[in-house]
């Protein structure tokens, strides 16, 4: 069974950084993404970043340019480097894996930007 570790965010100043990171653990023949997704209080949750095999990425319109996505397929490791912060940002932040398996979550971080 894969679970999926998230650490990192916190409370920042706008302008401000975080780096958000997601370590699996567990079993797993193949692994097809990795990303995040957030949620802010009374909105859907919406995808942030996500990187695909053989190293594309993607990113919501409202984060490229500040937000950065690298995975480790080695260490099955994804980090989400988050610049220029705003206070839009603030959300609950969750990891994600899309394997054969299925897609567990990470268990959520909180990003919280202030103006």
């Amino acid at each position: 069974q894969v679970q999926l570790v998230e650490s990192g965010g916190g409370l920042v100043q706008a302008g401000g950084s975080l780096r958000l990171s997601c370590a699996a653990s567990g079993s797993y023949r193949r692994i097809f993404a990795m990303g995040w997704y957030r949620q802010a209080p009374g909105k859907e949750r919406e995808l942030v970043s996500i990187a695909l095999g053989g190293g594309s990425t993607n990113y919501d319109d409202s984060v490229r340019g500040r937000f950065s996505i690298a995975r480790d397929n080695a260490k099955s490791t994804a980090h989400l480097q988050m610049n220029s912060l705003k206070p839009e940002d603030t959300a609950v932040y969750y990891c994600f894996l899309d394997a054969p398996a299925g897609r567990p979550w990470g268990q959520g971080t909180q990003v919280t930007v202030s103006s």
